[in-house]
Protein backbone atom coordinates (compact mmCIF):
# COMPACT_ATOMS: atom_id res chain seq x y z
CA UNK A 1 0.00 0.00 0.00
CA UNK A 2 1.10 3.58 -0.81
CA UNK A 3 -1.07 5.51 0.95
CA UNK A 4 -4.46 6.39 2.09
CA UNK A 5 -5.10 9.37 -0.76
CA UNK A 6 -6.58 8.64 -4.52
CA UNK A 7 -4.69 9.55 -7.35
CA UNK A 8 -5.67 12.88 -9.21
CA UNK A 9 -5.43 11.56 -12.67
CA UNK A 10 -9.34 10.93 -14.00
CA UNK A 11 -10.46 14.12 -16.32
CA UNK A 12 -13.33 14.94 -18.04
CA UNK A 13 -13.90 12.19 -20.34
CA UNK A 14 -14.15 9.51 -17.58
CA UNK A 15 -16.70 11.55 -15.55
CA UNK A 16 -18.76 11.98 -19.23
CA UNK A 17 -17.70 7.68 -19.46
CA UNK A 18 -18.90 7.35 -15.64
CA UNK A 19 -22.56 8.82 -16.24
CA UNK A 20 -23.08 7.19 -19.48
CA UNK A 21 -21.49 3.88 -18.52
CA UNK A 22 -23.53 3.42 -15.36
CA UNK A 23 -26.47 4.64 -16.95
CA UNK A 24 -27.59 3.46 -20.33
CA UNK A 25 -28.47 -0.27 -19.96
CA UNK A 26 -30.79 -3.02 -19.40
CA UNK A 27 -33.44 -0.78 -18.19
CA UNK A 28 -34.10 1.38 -21.46
CA UNK A 29 -34.15 -2.13 -23.40
CA UNK A 30 -37.03 -2.88 -21.19
CA UNK A 31 -39.03 0.05 -19.47
CA UNK A 32 -40.32 1.55 -22.46
CA UNK A 33 -42.94 -1.06 -22.32
CA UNK A 34 -43.93 -0.99 -18.60
CA UNK A 35 -44.39 2.97 -19.67
CA UNK A 36 -46.36 2.40 -22.81
CA UNK A 37 -49.01 0.30 -20.69
CA UNK A 38 -49.27 2.99 -18.33
CA UNK A 39 -49.40 5.97 -20.65
CA UNK A 40 -50.34 4.73 -24.19
CA UNK A 41 -49.84 7.89 -25.53
CA UNK A 42 -46.88 8.78 -28.12
CA UNK A 43 -45.88 12.43 -27.43
CA UNK A 44 -46.99 11.78 -23.87
CA UNK A 45 -44.33 9.10 -23.35
CA UNK A 46 -41.59 10.98 -25.29
CA UNK A 47 -42.68 14.13 -22.64
CA UNK A 48 -42.31 11.61 -19.67
CA UNK A 49 -38.94 10.68 -20.65
CA UNK A 50 -37.32 13.76 -21.57
CA UNK A 51 -38.58 15.03 -17.92
CA UNK A 52 -36.60 12.32 -16.78
CA UNK A 53 -33.74 13.68 -17.60
CA UNK A 54 -34.48 17.15 -16.89
CA UNK A 55 -35.22 16.21 -13.44
CA UNK A 56 -32.37 14.18 -13.03
CA UNK A 57 -30.38 17.46 -13.95
CA UNK A 58 -32.09 19.36 -11.19
CA UNK A 59 -31.11 16.60 -8.52
CA UNK A 60 -27.26 16.54 -9.83
CA UNK A 61 -27.05 20.31 -9.04
CA UNK A 62 -27.31 18.82 -5.23
CA UNK A 63 -24.86 16.19 -6.06
CA UNK A 64 -22.27 18.16 -8.07
CA UNK A 65 -22.61 21.27 -5.47
CA UNK A 66 -21.27 18.65 -2.69
CA UNK A 67 -18.85 17.04 -4.31
CA UNK A 68 -16.61 19.48 -5.48
CA UNK A 69 -17.12 21.48 -2.55
CA UNK A 70 -16.03 18.81 -0.31
CA UNK A 71 -13.94 17.09 -2.90
CA UNK A 72 -13.92 13.50 -0.90
CA UNK A 73 -14.16 9.74 -2.56
CA UNK A 74 -17.61 7.87 -1.71
CA UNK A 75 -20.55 10.12 -3.19
CA UNK A 76 -23.23 10.02 -0.51
CA UNK A 77 -21.22 8.78 2.15
CA UNK A 78 -18.97 11.93 2.27
CA UNK A 79 -21.84 14.12 1.87
CA UNK A 80 -24.18 12.96 4.53
CA UNK A 81 -21.19 12.50 6.86
CA UNK A 82 -19.99 16.34 6.00
CA UNK A 83 -23.86 17.53 6.78
CA UNK A 84 -24.78 15.14 9.76
CA UNK A 85 -21.87 13.18 11.13
CA UNK A 86 -20.08 10.22 11.33
CA UNK A 87 -23.01 7.83 12.07
CA UNK A 88 -25.42 9.20 9.46
CA UNK A 89 -23.07 9.00 6.61
CA UNK A 90 -22.41 5.50 7.61
CA UNK A 91 -25.51 4.51 7.18
CA UNK A 92 -26.54 6.27 3.94
CA UNK A 93 -22.89 4.53 2.62
CA UNK A 94 -23.60 1.32 3.74
CA UNK A 95 -27.04 1.51 2.23
CA UNK A 96 -26.08 2.79 -1.10
CA UNK A 97 -23.31 0.46 -1.21
CA UNK A 98 -25.36 -2.62 0.17
CA UNK A 99 -27.95 -1.82 -2.62
CA UNK A 100 -25.46 -1.49 -5.58
CA UNK A 101 -23.73 -4.93 -4.67
CA UNK A 102 -27.25 -7.00 -5.55
CA UNK A 103 -27.12 -5.12 -9.19
CA UNK A 104 -23.46 -6.08 -9.35
CA UNK A 105 -24.31 -9.76 -8.69
CA UNK A 106 -27.59 -9.34 -10.93
CA UNK A 107 -25.81 -7.62 -13.69
CA UNK A 108 -23.36 -10.41 -13.81
CA UNK A 109 -26.01 -13.08 -13.63
CA UNK A 110 -27.76 -11.46 -17.50
CA UNK A 111 -24.33 -11.24 -18.97
CA UNK A 112 -23.74 -14.71 -18.34
CA UNK A 113 -26.95 -15.44 -19.39
CA UNK A 114 -27.10 -13.07 -22.96
CA UNK A 115 -23.03 -15.29 -23.44
CA UNK A 116 -25.37 -18.87 -23.20
CA UNK A 117 -27.78 -17.07 -26.03
CA UNK A 118 -24.80 -16.23 -27.96
CA UNK A 119 -23.65 -20.08 -27.34
CA UNK A 120 -19.98 -18.27 -26.17
CA UNK A 121 -20.90 -19.10 -22.43
CA UNK A 122 -18.50 -22.79 -22.83
CA UNK A 123 -20.74 -24.72 -21.56
CA UNK A 124 -20.23 -23.30 -18.20
CA UNK A 125 -22.72 -22.90 -15.92
CA UNK A 126 -24.55 -19.40 -15.29
CA UNK A 127 -23.29 -18.93 -11.94
CA UNK A 128 -19.83 -19.84 -12.58
CA UNK A 129 -19.95 -17.20 -16.03
CA UNK A 130 -21.27 -14.81 -13.67
CA UNK A 131 -18.08 -15.11 -11.32
CA UNK A 132 -15.64 -15.27 -13.61
CA UNK A 133 -16.94 -12.40 -15.42
CA UNK A 134 -16.84 -10.22 -11.84
CA UNK A 135 -13.26 -11.73 -11.56
CA UNK A 136 -12.28 -10.72 -14.68
CA UNK A 137 -13.69 -7.24 -13.89
CA UNK A 138 -11.84 -7.14 -10.60
CA UNK A 139 -8.25 -8.14 -12.41
CA UNK A 140 -9.01 -4.89 -14.78
CA UNK A 141 -9.51 -2.23 -11.62
CA UNK A 142 -6.52 -3.95 -9.85
CA UNK A 143 -3.77 -2.85 -12.40
CA UNK A 144 -5.05 0.62 -11.50
CA UNK A 145 -6.93 3.66 -12.12
CA UNK A 146 -5.85 5.00 -14.97
CA UNK A 147 -6.19 1.15 -17.15
CA UNK A 148 -9.54 0.81 -15.62
CA UNK A 149 -10.65 4.85 -16.48
CA UNK A 150 -9.73 4.14 -20.30
CA UNK A 151 -11.48 0.68 -20.60
CA UNK A 152 -14.55 2.99 -18.86
CA UNK A 153 -14.22 5.38 -21.73
CA UNK A 154 -13.43 3.27 -24.75
CA UNK A 155 -16.22 0.70 -23.78
CA UNK A 156 -18.99 3.58 -23.06
CA UNK A 157 -17.88 5.04 -26.34
CA UNK A 158 -18.60 2.11 -27.86
CA UNK A 159 -22.16 1.70 -26.46
CA UNK A 160 -22.93 5.08 -27.34
CA UNK A 161 -22.19 4.02 -30.56
CA UNK A 162 -24.42 0.95 -30.56
CA UNK A 163 -27.21 2.54 -29.63
CA UNK A 164 -26.77 5.59 -32.10
CA UNK A 165 -27.01 2.64 -34.75
CA UNK A 166 -29.49 1.29 -33.41
CA UNK A 167 -31.70 4.49 -32.80
CA UNK A 168 -30.68 5.39 -36.67
CA UNK A 169 -31.68 1.72 -38.38
CA UNK A 170 -35.45 2.50 -36.58
CA UNK A 171 -35.89 5.89 -37.49
CA UNK A 172 -34.99 5.64 -40.96
CA UNK A 173 -37.06 2.62 -41.10
CA UNK A 174 -39.24 2.43 -44.25
CA UNK A 175 -41.90 0.50 -45.48
CA UNK A 176 -43.68 -2.56 -44.03
CA UNK A 177 -41.57 -1.79 -41.10
CA UNK A 178 -42.77 1.25 -40.06
CA UNK A 179 -46.00 1.47 -37.52
CA UNK A 180 -49.39 2.31 -38.09
CA UNK A 181 -51.14 5.20 -37.06
CA UNK A 182 -50.85 5.16 -33.46
CA UNK A 183 -54.17 4.05 -31.86
CA UNK A 184 -54.84 6.24 -28.72
CA UNK A 185 -55.62 4.23 -25.43
CA UNK A 186 -58.04 5.03 -22.84
CA UNK A 187 -57.97 7.85 -20.23
CA UNK A 188 -54.63 8.28 -18.59
CA UNK A 189 -54.82 8.46 -14.68
CA UNK A 190 -52.73 9.97 -12.23
CA UNK A 191 -51.94 6.69 -10.81
CA UNK A 192 -50.53 5.14 -14.55
CA UNK A 193 -48.64 8.25 -15.28
CA UNK A 194 -47.14 8.62 -11.82
CA UNK A 195 -45.96 5.01 -12.14
CA UNK A 196 -44.91 5.38 -15.77
CA UNK A 197 -42.40 8.36 -14.24
CA UNK A 198 -41.65 6.24 -11.68
CA UNK A 199 -40.08 3.02 -13.98
CA UNK A 200 -38.50 6.12 -15.70
CA UNK A 201 -36.58 7.35 -13.04
CA UNK A 202 -35.10 4.43 -12.41
CA UNK A 203 -34.02 4.04 -15.47
CA UNK A 204 -32.31 7.25 -15.67
CA UNK A 205 -30.15 5.74 -11.65
CA UNK A 206 -26.49 6.02 -12.07
CA UNK A 207 -26.11 9.27 -13.39
CA UNK A 208 -24.87 10.38 -10.36
CA UNK A 209 -21.11 7.95 -11.24
CA UNK A 210 -18.93 10.42 -11.68
CA UNK A 211 -19.67 12.24 -8.07
CA UNK A 212 -17.58 9.16 -6.27
CA UNK A 213 -14.15 9.90 -8.06
CA UNK A 214 -14.23 13.58 -6.80
CA UNK A 215 -11.17 13.26 -4.98
CA UNK A 216 -9.67 11.75 -8.28
CA UNK A 217 -10.56 14.00 -10.86
CA UNK A 218 -7.56 16.52 -11.64
CA UNK A 219 -10.01 19.39 -11.94
CA UNK A 220 -13.61 20.17 -9.88
CA UNK A 221 -14.71 21.54 -12.88
CA UNK A 222 -14.61 18.34 -14.87
CA UNK A 223 -16.83 16.92 -12.47
CA UNK A 224 -19.40 19.75 -13.09
CA UNK A 225 -18.61 19.33 -16.73
CA UNK A 226 -18.90 15.32 -16.48
CA UNK A 227 -22.20 15.30 -14.96
CA UNK A 228 -23.86 17.42 -16.90
CA UNK A 229 -22.70 16.54 -20.15
CA UNK A 230 -23.45 12.82 -19.42
CA UNK A 231 -26.84 13.38 -18.24
CA UNK A 232 -27.53 15.54 -21.53
CA UNK A 233 -25.73 12.37 -23.62
CA UNK A 234 -28.50 10.05 -21.40
CA UNK A 235 -31.31 11.47 -22.13
CA UNK A 236 -30.93 12.22 -25.91
CA UNK A 237 -30.49 8.34 -26.16
CA UNK A 238 -33.44 7.67 -24.20
CA UNK A 239 -35.75 10.21 -25.72
CA UNK A 240 -34.27 9.32 -29.17
CA UNK A 241 -34.81 5.73 -28.57
CA UNK A 242 -37.98 5.93 -27.55
CA UNK A 243 -38.92 7.82 -30.72
CA UNK A 244 -37.21 5.99 -32.98
CA UNK A 245 -39.26 2.83 -31.28
CA UNK A 246 -42.83 4.51 -31.94
CA UNK A 247 -41.50 4.91 -35.21
CA UNK A 248 -42.01 1.26 -35.92
CA UNK A 249 -44.28 0.06 -32.66
CA UNK A 250 -47.23 1.82 -31.91
CA UNK A 251 -47.84 2.28 -28.11
CA UNK A 252 -50.11 -0.51 -28.20
CA UNK A 253 -47.21 -2.68 -29.21
CA UNK A 254 -44.82 -1.38 -26.76
CA UNK A 255 -47.21 -1.95 -24.07
CA UNK A 256 -47.33 -5.81 -24.89
CA UNK A 257 -43.56 -6.52 -24.94
CA UNK A 258 -40.87 -7.44 -22.21
CA UNK A 259 -38.22 -6.48 -24.56
CA UNK A 260 -39.21 -3.11 -26.84
CA UNK A 261 -35.82 -2.47 -28.40
CA UNK A 262 -35.36 -6.31 -29.55
CA UNK A 263 -38.90 -6.91 -30.61
CA UNK A 264 -38.52 -2.91 -32.61
CA UNK A 265 -35.00 -4.44 -34.00
CA UNK A 266 -36.84 -7.56 -35.04
CA UNK A 267 -39.34 -5.54 -37.20
CA UNK A 268 -36.12 -4.21 -39.13
CA UNK A 269 -33.78 -6.30 -38.73
CA UNK A 270 -35.32 -9.71 -39.31
CA UNK A 271 -33.87 -12.28 -37.92
CA UNK A 272 -30.26 -10.57 -37.49
CA UNK A 273 -32.28 -9.02 -34.71
CA UNK A 274 -31.81 -11.06 -32.15
CA UNK A 275 -27.80 -11.29 -32.51
CA UNK A 276 -27.63 -7.52 -32.72
CA UNK A 277 -29.29 -6.54 -29.58
CA UNK A 278 -27.80 -9.14 -27.09
CA UNK A 279 -24.60 -7.58 -28.77
CA UNK A 280 -25.73 -4.52 -27.37
CA UNK A 281 -26.88 -5.87 -24.57
CA UNK A 282 -23.28 -7.29 -23.83
CA UNK A 283 -21.68 -4.35 -24.27
CA UNK A 284 -24.10 -2.18 -22.41
CA UNK A 285 -23.51 -4.74 -19.35
CA UNK A 286 -20.13 -4.57 -18.93
CA UNK A 287 -19.60 -0.87 -19.21
CA UNK A 288 -22.39 -0.70 -16.14
CA UNK A 289 -20.10 -3.92 -14.37
CA UNK A 290 -17.00 -1.74 -14.66
CA UNK A 291 -18.40 1.47 -12.87
CA UNK A 292 -20.30 -0.30 -10.36
CA UNK A 293 -17.09 -2.15 -9.57
CA UNK A 294 -15.05 1.34 -9.50
CA UNK A 295 -17.32 3.25 -7.32
CA UNK A 296 -18.45 0.66 -4.97
CA UNK A 297 -14.72 -0.13 -3.77
CA UNK A 298 -14.75 4.18 -2.98
CA UNK A 299 -17.51 3.76 -0.97
CA UNK A 300 -16.06 1.21 1.38
CA UNK A 301 -12.51 3.41 1.10
CA UNK A 302 -14.17 6.64 2.63
CA UNK A 303 -15.92 4.67 5.37
CA UNK A 304 -12.70 2.99 6.27
CA UNK A 305 -10.57 6.52 5.66
CA UNK A 306 -13.46 7.91 8.16
CA UNK A 307 -13.78 5.37 10.86
CA UNK A 308 -9.36 4.49 10.41
CA UNK A 309 -9.68 1.44 9.20
CA UNK A 310 -6.39 0.83 8.12
CA UNK A 311 -7.63 -2.69 6.22
CA UNK A 312 -10.27 -0.87 3.81
CA UNK A 313 -8.64 2.61 3.73
CA UNK A 314 -4.90 1.39 2.06
CA UNK A 315 -4.34 2.67 -1.56
CA UNK A 316 -1.98 0.87 -3.89
CA UNK A 317 0.23 2.38 -5.74
CA UNK A 318 -1.77 2.50 -9.08
CA UNK A 319 -4.49 4.23 -7.09
CA UNK A 320 -6.66 1.57 -6.46
CA UNK A 321 -8.53 0.96 -3.15
CA UNK A 322 -7.71 -2.83 -3.48
CA UNK A 323 -9.08 -4.05 -0.32
CA UNK A 324 -12.13 -2.14 -0.48
CA UNK A 325 -12.19 -3.31 -4.45
CA UNK A 326 -11.44 -7.05 -2.66
CA UNK A 327 -14.32 -6.73 -0.38
CA UNK A 328 -16.55 -5.74 -2.83
CA UNK A 329 -16.27 -7.83 -5.94
CA UNK A 330 -16.16 -11.24 -3.56
CA UNK A 331 -19.14 -9.78 -2.11
CA UNK A 332 -20.65 -9.50 -5.55
CA UNK A 333 -19.45 -12.93 -6.30
CA UNK A 334 -20.64 -14.50 -3.15
CA UNK A 335 -24.51 -13.13 -4.14
CA UNK A 336 -24.65 -14.21 -8.05
CA UNK A 337 -23.26 -17.81 -6.64
CA UNK A 338 -26.11 -18.21 -4.06
CA UNK A 339 -29.03 -16.20 -5.71
CA UNK A 340 -30.29 -13.91 -2.77
CA UNK A 341 -29.08 -10.59 -5.00
CA UNK A 342 -32.74 -9.97 -5.85
CA UNK A 343 -33.70 -10.16 -1.88
CA UNK A 344 -30.93 -7.79 -1.89
CA UNK A 345 -32.65 -5.91 -4.79
CA UNK A 346 -35.63 -5.78 -3.67
CA UNK A 347 -34.41 -4.03 -0.14
CA UNK A 348 -32.60 -1.65 -1.82
CA UNK A 349 -35.09 0.29 -3.50
CA UNK A 350 -36.67 2.43 -0.15
CA UNK A 351 -32.97 2.58 1.38
CA UNK A 352 -31.80 4.57 -1.89
CA UNK A 353 -34.53 6.59 -2.49
CA UNK A 354 -33.83 7.50 1.45
CA UNK A 355 -30.54 8.08 0.59
CA UNK A 356 -31.41 10.54 -2.01
CA UNK A 357 -33.62 12.46 0.41
CA UNK A 358 -30.45 12.63 2.75
CA UNK A 359 -27.85 13.81 -0.05
CA UNK A 360 -30.71 16.48 -0.99
CA UNK A 361 -31.06 17.79 2.55
CA UNK A 362 -27.14 17.57 3.33
CA UNK A 363 -26.83 19.89 0.29
CA UNK A 364 -28.78 22.42 2.31
CA UNK A 365 -27.39 22.20 5.77
CA UNK A 366 -23.77 22.37 4.55
CA UNK A 367 -24.81 25.57 2.04
CA UNK A 368 -26.30 27.81 5.50
CA UNK A 369 -23.86 25.74 8.26
CA UNK A 370 -20.40 26.59 6.05
CA UNK A 371 -21.08 29.68 4.19
CA UNK A 372 -17.23 30.31 3.65
CA UNK A 373 -16.64 26.78 2.00
CA UNK A 374 -15.11 27.18 -1.29
CA UNK A 375 -17.64 26.24 -3.69
CA UNK A 376 -16.29 25.76 -7.49
CA UNK A 377 -20.26 25.29 -8.63
CA UNK A 378 -22.99 26.23 -6.80
CA UNK A 379 -26.42 25.45 -7.68
CA UNK A 380 -28.51 28.06 -9.09
CA UNK A 381 -31.92 29.31 -7.71
CA UNK A 382 -30.66 27.86 -4.15
CA UNK A 383 -32.26 25.91 -2.45
CA UNK A 384 -35.04 25.51 -4.70
CA UNK A 385 -33.17 22.31 -6.64
CA UNK A 386 -32.40 20.67 -3.70
CA UNK A 387 -36.27 21.01 -2.42
CA UNK A 388 -37.86 19.74 -5.89
CA UNK A 389 -35.58 16.33 -5.87
CA UNK A 390 -35.73 16.08 -2.22
CA UNK A 391 -39.77 16.37 -2.53
CA UNK A 392 -39.39 13.98 -5.48
CA UNK A 393 -36.77 11.39 -3.51
CA UNK A 394 -39.09 11.32 -0.67
CA UNK A 395 -42.24 10.65 -2.68
CA UNK A 396 -40.73 7.55 -4.39
CA UNK A 397 -39.49 6.26 -1.08
CA UNK A 398 -42.93 6.73 0.22
CA UNK A 399 -44.63 4.82 -2.85
CA UNK A 400 -42.22 2.17 -2.49
CA UNK A 401 -43.49 1.36 1.34
CA UNK A 402 -47.17 1.28 0.29
CA UNK A 403 -46.22 -0.30 -3.03
CA UNK A 404 -44.23 -3.06 -0.48
CA UNK A 405 -44.50 -2.64 2.87
CA UNK A 406 -43.56 -5.60 4.43
CA UNK A 407 -40.23 -6.04 1.65
CA UNK A 408 -39.29 -1.69 3.06
CA UNK A 409 -39.99 -2.42 6.59
CA UNK A 410 -37.90 -5.36 5.95
CA UNK A 411 -35.23 -3.50 4.46
CA UNK A 412 -35.26 -0.49 7.26
CA UNK A 413 -35.22 -3.08 10.19
CA UNK A 414 -32.54 -4.91 8.92
CA UNK A 415 -30.63 -1.36 8.48
CA UNK A 416 -30.91 -0.44 11.62
CA UNK A 417 -29.87 -3.88 13.35
CA UNK A 418 -27.11 -3.33 11.17
CA UNK A 419 -25.70 0.07 12.44
CA UNK A 420 -26.77 -1.12 16.02
CA UNK A 421 -23.91 -3.74 15.28
CA UNK A 422 -21.50 -1.98 13.55
CA UNK A 423 -21.33 1.41 14.82
CA UNK A 424 -20.42 0.22 18.51
CA UNK A 425 -17.66 -2.06 16.83
CA UNK A 426 -16.05 0.77 15.10
CA UNK A 427 -16.22 3.02 18.08
CA UNK A 428 -14.52 0.08 20.07
CA UNK A 429 -11.66 -0.10 17.13
CA UNK A 430 -11.43 3.61 16.99
CA UNK A 431 -10.54 4.28 20.77
CA UNK A 432 -8.33 1.11 19.86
Amino acid sequence: MSGTRLLRVLGAAFAVAAVVGGTIGQGILRTPGLVAASVPDAQLMLLLWLAGGLIAAVDACSTVELATSIGEAGGPYAFVRRAFGPVAGLAAGLADWLGNLGAVAFIAVVFAEYLHRLGADGGLPIPVVSVLMIAAMFALQWRGTRAAAAAQEVGSAIKAVLFLALIAALAFARGDAVAAEPVQGGAITLVAAIGAFRAIYGTYYGWNGAAYFAEELRNPRQLVRGTFIGIALVTAVFVGLNAAMLHVLTPAEMATSTLVAADAAGRVLGARADTAMTVVSLVSLVTILGVMLMFLPRILFAIGRGFDLRSLAGVAEGGTPRAALAATAIGGALLALVGVYETLLAFSVVLLALVGVAVNVAAIVVRRREPGLQRPWRMPLFPLPALVSGAINLALAIAFVVEDPATSAAAIAAMALLMAVIVPLLRRDARG
